[in-house]
């Protein structure tokens, strides 16, 4: 098969599906034909059919003649003809079936341009043209660089290597003619092969790359379509869809091939129904065609009603009046007798009302459900819930002795909580200690102050006189012995403090306290 994770047999019967040598689901390969005449055996003496279909990348087939006789099956790779050197291929269709396959594509079974098929591909064979295919897609993306630096208006869509590696197949897709011989050169420098450039259109590159349409499936172009008719505007036109190019195209940015398939059906359907141009003209007022169902068979047209004499015409907002196809045709000819019929004979549409069953789910109608508030949950006594259990239990179960609710242990509660307390209770006696201790400045000696004070009698005299450098020099010695001295009456205190304390409670650890100052005795 063509798939690798199919795995094939000495008989060539693949092991992966079970569709006997045949992809029933196109999904291994491209353009599957069933060979309806596959079970059939030949008359005595008549030799099987010496030409053979072999499928290659994508959707590209060709015809091999099989010169040695070789039994071939559907699935096995064979090595052909190639130009230069050998390629490698899968069979895809043998026996009688290639006769028509041939007709179809008008190919004579004589014809000289039929290459050889050589022998059953070798395992040095196939390691080769797996190691080439797996540097197509590398080349294809240097190629895409090459072409820009070069400013071709090309679109490079796929690169495909022969199975000995000596030529590569460049498909690109261009609007105008392009000039690529400069790009050939540069090519076969780049990966040291033979280059062949080959032009295809858009739907062709369709069918080559392959992917998912619109309607979900596999691209027609890629699975099984093989002749590209030409689509227009006009089937669009005669099957009322709406000229919307996005909806119309397709992968390949054409119109889809799938507007010819159901053409014939609608064009047998609208050949009884009359042109939309037609306009009626009744008693009631002139009928102008809107819409028209062709299965249904029924034509929707808009009334304008006519003025009376002295009045001018007035345009209404339009209102759709649903008529069959068999009145439309009486009117038409009574149209051409000159004669204008006064009733209509409008269809009664049936509008069918559902019922829709629609429940209020958790309150989701409500726009204002998330404002609300969420309640808080009270709060269950013990004694209540307690209570309650006793009671269900002794309700529920009559026959035993009611189990009675545990009773509370308060004073061990409290005598573990004591020290707890009593901690609690020092600590507060603590505070207001803390607060009323307040840290007192020590005071200065007399011997201090009669040192400062010819200092502050010199400042006096002097006025706004600056101070010399002298006299800022003394001043500091002056502070450094005053900062000395107090240090020493602070120390003297802490130490003595401290011994107090540790006479009163010498396990508790000594706790410093803030130094208090000497009152001043002025």
């Amino acid at each position: 098969m063509g798939c690798s994770s199919c795995s094939t047999s000495t008989n060539a019967t693949p092991a992966g599906c079970k569709s006997n040598g045949t992809c029933g689901t196109s999904g291994c390969n491209k353009l599957n034909v069933y060979n309806w005449l596959a079970d059939m055996t030949l008359p005595e003496g008549q030799k099987p059919f010496d030409i053979v279909e072999v499928r290659f990348k994508g959707s590209r087939k060709e015809f091999f003649r099989n010169v040695n006789g070789l039994d071939l099956k559907v699935g096995e790779l064979v090595a052909v003809e190639g130009n230069p050197g050998h390629d490698i291929g899968e069979v895809s269709m043998t026996g009688e079936l290639v006769r028509f396959q041939l007709r179809k594509k008008n190919v004579k079974d004589d014809a000289a341009d039929i290459k050889l098929l050589y022998r059953h591909a070798r395992q040095a064979d196939i390691d080769k043209w797996k190691e080439m295919k797996s540097l197509e897609h590398t080349t294809m993306h240097r190629s895409r660089t090459i072409a820009m630096g070069l400013g071709l208006r090309m679109k490079l869509s796929d690169v495909e290597y022969q199975g000995d590696g000596k030529k590569a197949t460049f498909f690109y897709t261009a609007d105008d003619r392009v000039d690529f011989r400069e790009l050939i050169k540069k090519l076969a420098e780049e990966f040291k092969v033979r280059v062949e450039m080959r032009q295809i259109g858009m739907r062709q590159e369709a069918s080559r790359l392959g992917g998912i349409g619109s309607c979900g499936r596999e691209l027609c172009c890629s699975t099984w379509l093989t002749d590209f008719k030409v689509v227009s505007t006009s089937a669009a036109r005669y099957q009322n869809l709406s000229l919307n190019p996005l909806k119309l195209a397709g992968q390949c940015g054409k119109l889809k091939c799938c507007l010819n398939y159901e053409l014939d059906t609608y064009l047998d359907a609208i050949r009884d129904i009359p042109e939309s141009n037609v306009k009626l003209l009744t008693g009631k007022g002139t009928l102008l065609h809107r819409k028209t169902d062709i299965f249904k068979r029924i034509m929707w047209y808009t009334l304008i009603p006519e003025p009376k004499e002295g009045e001018e015409r007035s345009f209404v907002a339009e209102s759709w009046v649903p008529m069959s196809v068999d009145r439309v045709k009486e009117i038409v000819a009574m149209n051409k007798l000159n004669q204008k019929p006064d009733e209509l004979l409008v269809l009664e549409m049936e509008e069918e009302e559902e019922d829709l069953d629609y429940k209020d789910v958790v309150g989701q109608d409500s726009l204002t459900r998330m404002d609300r508030k969420k309640k808080k949950k009270k709060k269950k006594k013990k004694d209540g819930t307690q209570s309650n259990v006793a009671e269900a239990n002794v309700q529920a179960q009559p026959n035993q002795p009611a189990k009675q609710p545990q009773e509370r242990r308060p004073d061990s509660n409290r005598q573990q909580n004591k020290p707890q307390q009593q901690r609690q209770d020092q600590k507060k006696e603590q505070r207001p200690q803390q607060q009323q201790a307040k840290p007192q400045q020590p005071q200065r000696n007399e011997q201090q102050r009669q040192q400062n004070k010819p200092h502050q009698q010199q400042q006096k005299q002097d006025g706004n006189r600056p101070p010399r450098q002298q006299g800022n020099d003394q001043r500091r010695e002056t502070n450094r012995t005053d900062s000395r001295e107090q240090k020493a009456p602070r120390e003297q205190q802490n130490q003595q403090q401290l011994s107090q304390q540790q006479q009163g409670n010498p396990n508790r650890p000594p706790r410093q306290q803030p130094p208090s100052e000497p009152s001043n005795p002025a």
